[in-house]
């Protein structure tokens, strides 16, 4: 039987099909998910990561990042101690964090497998360009939140579902890594089940504020 893997409800509709995926979307939650069958293996995700050519030296990339960063920064205390989840090779991102006084550990699951940084307290985490890529994210999210301090932020950056129709020629959709599509509808969902403060402080940017 087919699970929302974010929410694990089992009531699931069919969203949508291009020529090599089928698309669901969860009718309690609303995510929109590829079904596990067309999930890439581990190694053929990595090799996918590989071609990727962000740099710490990318002016675009900063540009692109400081949407998340910028915001973020405005919000929180001096000298906050945060965790980039799913940094990468170049965690520009944290680079930012940290240049801007504030303590940035890294996680990624291909590039910085660091366990230990998993076990610890954080006043913010961030996750940009990272969710969409979770077979599991109702799992992944609950575990950063449980990492989160009280009054902390989790900072997210995702493009959103906007309609079916706008969803089939979606240029989101093409990345085969891409297998976890959030609304807006979403993100109160999943703010109500966290009893979280949800933002969105940008069109791709949402924060959850723990209460």
């Amino acid at each position: 039987m087919l699970q929302c893997p974010l929410c694990h409800h089992t009531v699931v509709q069919h969203y949508h099909r291009d020529q090599s995926r089928d698309y669901y979307q969860c009718a309690n939650c609303a995510l929109v998910f590829v079904a596990p069958e067309f999930h890439l293996s581990a190694e053929a995700e990595l090799a996918y990561y590989d071609l990727h050519e962000n740099s710490l030296q990318d002016s675009g990339y900063r540009r692109f990042l400081s949407r998340c960063a910028t915001p973020l920064l405005e919000q929180l205390g001096s000298r906050s101690h945060g965790l980039d989840f799913g940094c990468g090779p170049a965690p520009l991102l944290a680079t930012m964090l940290a240049q801007a006084g504030h303590r940035v550990e890294l996680y990624d699951v291909f590039y910085a497998p660091n366990t230990g940084a998993m076990k610890r307290d954080y006043d913010f985490i961030v996750a940009t360009e990272v969710i969409e890529h979770l077979a599991a994210p109702g799992d992944e999210l609950e575990r950063l939140w449980e990492r989160l301090r009280p009054g902390g932020l989790l900072a997210l950056m995702t493009k959103l579902v906007i309609s079916p129709e706008r969803f089939a020629s979606w240029h989101y959709i093409r990345d085969p890594t891409h297998i976890s599509f959030f609304s807006a509808q979403t993100f109160r969902w999943l703010a109500e089940t966290l009893q979280a403060e949800l933002q969105f402080a940008d069109s791709d940017v949402i924060f959850l504020k723990k209460q």
